[in-house]
């Protein structure tokens, strides 16, 4: 028996059992289990469990911290011994007691995390090309930006455009599996928002093109880079597609019901769906850039800020839809440098608790809490230290402001997203480097020195 099997027959020993959990999903670093009875957690247990690194319940859902990569493998045990439990499964209950707002961010996550990897791989290939034309690079090797290999650069296209240009077909297909369609036809219904048929919907804004006229009033054009087209596309073409499977006979039902599903919802996309959510998703896009150009930084204070607080929620999600549209639209992401402050400070808040504390026991939690921190994920700092004792969280959301000012206020923006502070790093290749590594020193210092001063001493221990 491997490792992770064992722990995750642990967990689910720990939370009750197979009959205490309605349904099984994951995020970027935690398991998220959805639970009948609370009370049947015997949540010390959990938290002593080789490999996680925190846990708490939240709107029906117990969320038991792993970290990134090991939550994978350690879902994909608790799934098989659950019997392949699905997020939509058993799942209604628990989704009718949160409130409207926490079901559309939590939706957001289950639909956004999935195509994570291949937005960060993206990221990482813009940050490199960077790099890699900089003048000052290319004279190292007797090159300058005029001698680049003309096949070369194409290449380097393929590898930072292809994710954007096809991000309707990811965005349907993973909308598709979330509300229990056929993920293979929302990859087909997301293709054909893009199909190079259609007028590219970047050249049309540009002037260099006209779009399709149907019925002389329904501009038609291409959707390259769009999200809200695909994910209302995705939402309801998945919902018919499951009442055709109800209606539609077992034998005729392989034939029909792709059909009428890709034919129904192909013209509700192109004629419908597109053009309103189109324009919705401008004013939000908008709305966003206006927000992030608000004078003297104070969106990077702002969000800087609050950004950790939201992460304790568990909705922080909600950012993957406005960083994404950031990215395909203009091709730079200023959440990520705003929120890699409030990262990074929250790692500086924990080395000043390892630091300043006594006990072996906290010290030997904090640092590599801290390290976490500096590797993109928080929760171990936040739930694990700096949260239980508060101030130093506090004292972490200010340094978090700090930093996130100063990013805002100098235009630090990333090539990509989903990846912060030390990994982060490979998004602002492109002449940033410096400005980058400033922010995140300036924010663990305001935070550690904030905590060591004022945030942390040995006897909040006993008062715990």
């Amino acid at each position: 028996m491997s490792e992770n099997e064992v722990i995750a027959k642990e967990i689910i020993t720990a939370v009750g059992g197979k009959e205490n959990i309605s349904s099984v999903a994951h995020c970027a670093t935690r398991l998220r289990l959805e639970v009948k009875n609370e009370e049947q957690i015997d949540k010390d247990t959990v938290e002593n469990i080789k490999k996680v690194k925190g846990a708490f319940f939240n709107s029906g859902q117990y969320q038991v911290i792993l970290g990134t990569g090991t939550v994978n493998k350690i879902y994909d045990e608790v799934n098989l011994l659950l019997g392949n439990i699905s997020p939509n499964e058993g799942s209604e209950k628990v989704q009718d007691q949160q409130n409207p707002v926490k079901k559309v961010i939590r939706i957001f996550g289950d639909v956004f995390v999935p195509i994570i990897p291949v937005l960060v791989a993206t990221g990482l290939f813009m940050g490199l090309r960077g790099l890699l034309t900089q003048p000052q690079v290319l004279s190292i090797f007797g090159m300058t930006p005029d001698t680049i290999n003309e096949n070369f650069l194409m290449y380097t296209q393929i590898l930072t455009d292809t994710a954007f240009a096809f991000l309707p077909a990811l965005i349907a297909w993973s909308t598709f599996k979330v509300f229990g369609g056929s993920p293979v036809i929302g990859i087909v219904l997301g293709l054909m928002l893009v199909n190079p048929v259609l007028p590219n919907a970047y050249s049309v804004a540009a002037g260099d093109a006209a779009p399709l006229m149907f019925f002389n009033f329904i501009p038609i054009v291409g959707y390259q880079g769009t999200v809200l087209p695909a994910f209302i596309s995705g939402i309801l073409g998945a919902t018919l597609e499951k009442k055709l499977r109800k209606m539609v006979p077992d034998t005729f039902d392989l034939l029909i019901t792709p059909f009428i599903t890709l034919l129904v919802m192909s013209l509700l996309s192109l004629m419908v769906i597109g053009p309103i959510f189109h324009s919705l998703e401008t004013v939000v896009l908008n709305g966003t850039e206006a927000i992030l150009a608000l004078p003297f930084g104070l969106a990077g204070l702002i969000l800087g800020f609050l950004n950790q607080l939201i992460v304790v929620t568990g909705v922080h999600h909600i950012f993957n839809f406005l960083e994404v549209q950031l990215l395909a639209n203009t091709g730079k992401d200023a959440f990520n440098a705003i929120i890699t402050c409030s990262i990074a400070a929250q790692g500086g808040a924990a080395i000043a608790v390892g630091v300043k504390t006594k006990s072996t026991k906290l010290k030997a939690l904090a640092f590599p809490s801290a390290l976490s921190a500096f590797l993109g994920i928080t929760e171990p700092a936040i739930f694990g230290v700096n949260l239980r004792y508060v101030k130093p969280f506090v004292m972490g959301l200010i340094g978090g402001a700090v930093g996130g000012f100063v990013a805002n206020l100098i235009g630090l923006a990333g090539t990509g997203m989903a990846i912060t502070v030390i990994p982060g790093a490979l998004l602002y290749m492109n002449g940033q480097l410096f400005q980058y590594i400033l922010v995140n020193l300036i924010s663990i210092a305001v935070a550690f020195v904030l905590t060591y001063m004022f945030g942390y001493n040995d006897k909040m221990l006993k008062q715990r």
